[in-house]
């Protein structure tokens, strides 16, 4: 029998990083000592009163059982009090919260329950490839928005087409950003809902990163925004925050309609997650946030470790504002594809190239904060020796 997909398999966008971990196990293959910067896996284990909560609760045999459709409430007001905590944002547990399996799925979900063949969805160049997945995955079609050095690498929305402004459903949004590893501000928030309303588009701020920023300067949320559960939503995950990127818990709040709409196709997926992952959340949410604070210093450490070097070798770039990544323009004379390839080839560093997450982030690398200080320092030593900023 000859199999014959959909027509939606053939629209699917290449998996970027999927490349570039072949590459990286060929060079680890062939016995190099490979830094691996290119990742955006946490490298820093679970906390550990997080783990003994799983350990518990998995014993428990409610647990073993289905759980509710749409998440435990625990979960729900665990994650309305983080954001009350965090942000003195308020949030109705049962109408403002629901529940994800990790914020990569909401993401794609949210294509699903707003967009049409043929609809428009105002994208961040560069971005997080998997926003081009759910679009595709509807048939919709990318309007993007290029981010610049010059504009502090936010949107210049004047630059949006009329055309596509019309067929526009959804924008995404992502601060503290990846790739390029700035934060924005609140002015930029607040014209956002203004040209939201306008144009009636619905807001998705991908808000992975919203517990690592630096130099004391913490992440708005943009459910902080006057105005924000009128236009949008917020996808938020444990993942960065608690390094429980396996554990796969996620969540997307605001707008009550969005929030039920998600809840209804996933009633059609999913039976929630595992009760103990949920309760294991719970704990890692409501009890002390300490455990945070040591993870974004242990990265604010490695960022200063990173750009000190960087700036003693002569590379210039900005340091990281927040996320766990840094952004660094490439040398003259290189693409940011070529560029990857002569460090993993020449150094034995993987770097992601800035081309992977749209066109505009060409002339880019993205550089992950994942790995000590000491394998951070020893990255930069192998690039002073290629001679490439003396």
């Amino acid at each position: 029998m000859r199999i014959q997909p959909a027509s939606m398999m053939g629209r699917l966008p290449t998996q970027f990083f999927a490349t570039l971990v072949g590459k990286v196990n060929k060079v680890i293959a062939e016995g190099h000592d490979l830094i691996n910067l290119g990742q955006g896996n946490p490298d820093l284990p679970t906390p550990p009163h997080i783990i003994e909560e799983m350990q518990l609760q998995a014993a428990k045999p409610l647990h073993h059982k289905y759980p509710p459709f749409q998440g435990r409430r625990e979960l729900k007001q665990a994650i309305a009090h983080w954001y009350k905590t965090e942000f003195d944002v308020d949030l109705d547990p049962d109408e403002e919260v629901a529940i994800l399996f990790g914020s990569k799925t909401g993401l794609v979900e949210i294509c699903q329950i707003m967009m049409n063949p043929g609809d428009v969805a105002l994208v961040p160049d560069p971005g997080y490839p998997d926003y081009w997945s759910g679009v595709e995955i509807v048939g919709g079609r990318m309007a993007m928005m290029p981010l610049r050095a010059q504009n502090n690498f936010l949107p210049d929305y004047a630059e949006l087409a009329p055309a596509d402004l019309e067929r526009a459903k959804l924008m995404f949004l992502n601060y503290p950003n990846n790739p390029t590893a700035v934060n924005a501000p609140m002015e930029f928030y607040e014209e956002t809902i203004q040209f939201a309303r306008k144009h009636e588009i619905v807001v998705c701020h991908d808000f992975a990163y919203g517990a690592i920023s630096y130099d004391n300067q913490k992440p708005i949320s943009f459910m902080q925004v006057p105005g924000a559960k009128e236009v949008g939503v917020e996808f938020y995950t444990l993942s960065k925050t608690y390094n429980m990127a396996g554990w796969r818990v996620g969540a997307m709040v605001g707008n009550r309609e969005l929030v039920k709409l998600m809840n209804e196709l996933q009633d059609h997926y999913f039976v929630s997650l595992f009760g103990a992952v949920q309760m294991a959340a719970v704990r890692a949410l409501t009890d002390s946030q300490q455990c945070v604070r040591d993870l974004v210093n242990v990265y604010e450490k490695r960022r200063n470790t990173l750009f000190d070097g960087l700036a003693r070798i002569g590379w210039e770039a900005k340091p990281s504002q927040g996320s766990f990544f840094a952004w660094l323009p490439v040398p003259t004379g290189f693409t940011s594809a070529s560029f990857a390839d002569h460090l993993l080839e020449k150094a034995h560093i993987a770097v992601a190239p800035g081309i992977g997450f749209g066109p505009t982030g060409e002339g880019y690398v993205r550089v992950a904060l994942l790995s000590t200080e000491a394998r951070l320092q020893e990255a930069v030593e192998r690039i002073e020796k290629l001679k490439l900023f003396t």
